[in-house]
């Protein structure tokens, strides 16, 4: 004879010889199964369970802890614990692969912006609001860090999404940083020449080097760090050319460049005398062409930091009357002179491993010269080439 379907109270159902609750907690729809008998007394058990369950979701007591205690056994992402922003920031940042040293400044702006508000904040609890408010009561220092600090809690957050902590990201509300980019301020031809010239009169003996270094730079136009990381086996004088292949970056030898890609600069001829002065300053003693006064291991003997450099560009500018330009600007001086000597902007490009888009971005106001007018008569060569054409009918 069967047997008669049993009442169930709402919420309890019977799965195989096991019994089933439903409940709602979080805005979810949950279900654990009971190790109770399909009895009158199971069935009343599990309403019971049920019951005190939904009584503290209803409480906002039921904790993941909690959750955890009732169902020992469940495998619900309920009893997960949702990482708190701190322990969660830091773990992504160690996830990432990255240098040590931009490690060490995504860490600062995590702890200088962040921290302080979200530390303890579960990630499922900073809204979009939140952030909009965080952000709107920092005293920013500039556009660039702002961004830059959004940019990176916003990469932080989109882990968490994909990692199906959190729904939606609440930084991606946040409204977009204007940021107005810095006017490149390079030296003129004259200057360069003059500051140079000063930068051998300040200098003697093996510091002589710096003036070397500065010498090199404003007529290859590489970077300082690269330019700090050159070694003599990359320079070739009789082809007259110098390969860039890694950079100096917070005082440590990176074997990569900027770009991460190496690239061959062709050597003019005051670049050569540059090198032709340093020769004789570093070639015995170190294997880096602009390698400081010291001894040591020739293998670890380069330019760690600007101090030394930078007490003595400060002091050539003095002496020479110029006005104040970072040590980078010989860079910039560098491409604009090519760019105004009428040089074809995919070679200066090469020379400066830059795509020709970001060059003509960057010194867009020193492309522009006295032949402009020259070049916009160019348009009337279709229309009087049609005249003709018309005319010879």
């Amino acid at each position: 004879m069967a047997r008669e379907p049993m009442e169930l109270p709402t919420g309890v159902e019977l799965v195989g010889k096991s019994i089933r609750i439903r409940f709602s907690w979080n805005k979810k729809r949950h279900c654990e199964t009971l190790a109770l008998p399909q009895t009158p007394k199971g069935i009343a058990a599990a309403e019971a369970i049920r019951s005190q369950v939904a009584q503290l979701a209803k409480l906002g007591v039921l904790t993941p802890e909690k959750y955890r205690e009732l169902f020992p056994n469940s495998r619900s992402d309920a009893t997960a614990q949702m990482p708190i922003f701190f322990d969660y920031a830091q773990d992504w940042l160690d996830s990432l692969q990255i240098e040590d040293s931009t490690r060490k400044n995504y860490r600062g702006t995590m702890q200088n912006y962040w921290v302080p508000h979200l530390a303890q904040y579960p990630l499922d609890k900073i809204t979009p609001v939140l952030m909009r408010k965080i952000v709107n009561g920092i005293t920013w220092t500039s556009p660039v860090r702002r961004k830059g600090a959004i940019r990176l809690v916003t990469s932080m957050l989109t882990q968490a999404v994909n990692d199906e902590l959190i729904l939606r990201n609440p930084a991606s509300s946040i409204p977009p940083t204007r940021v107005t980019k810095r006017e490149i301020d390079p030296f003129s031809r004259d200057e360069a020449d003059e500051l140079i010239a000063k930068l051998y009169e300040v200098t003697s003996g093996l510091q002589t080097i710096y003036a070397c270094f500065f010498e090199f730079s404003f007529y290859t136009g590489m970077r300082p760090g690269e330019a700090m990381a050159l070694r003599w086996s990359e320079v070739d004088t009789r082809s007259r050319r110098a390969k860039v292949c890694r950079i100096r970056l917070y005082g440590k030898i990176k074997e990569r460049t900027k770009t991460k890609v190496s690239r061959e600069v062709l050597l003019n001829d005051r670049a050569l005398q540059a090198l032709e002065k340093a020769r004789p300053l570093t070639a015995a003693r170190s294997d880096y062409v602009f390698a400081p006064e010291g001894s040591g291991d020739r293998s670890e003997l380069y330019i760690r930091s600007e101090t030394g450099a930078k007490r003595y560009w400060l002091a050539a500018l003095r002496k020479a009357g110029i006005r104040y330009r970072r040590m980078y600007d010989t860079r910039h001086t560098y491409g604009t002179m090519c760019l105004m000597s009428g040089m074809n902007p995919a070679f200066i490009a090469a020379q400066l491993g830059h795509s020709v888009q970001v060059l003509l971005s960057t010194y867009a106001k020193w492309i522009s010269s006295p032949s402009d007018f020259a070049e916009l008569e160019k348009l009337d060569l279709p229309k009087n080439g049609t005249k003709l054409v018309l005319d010879s009918r």
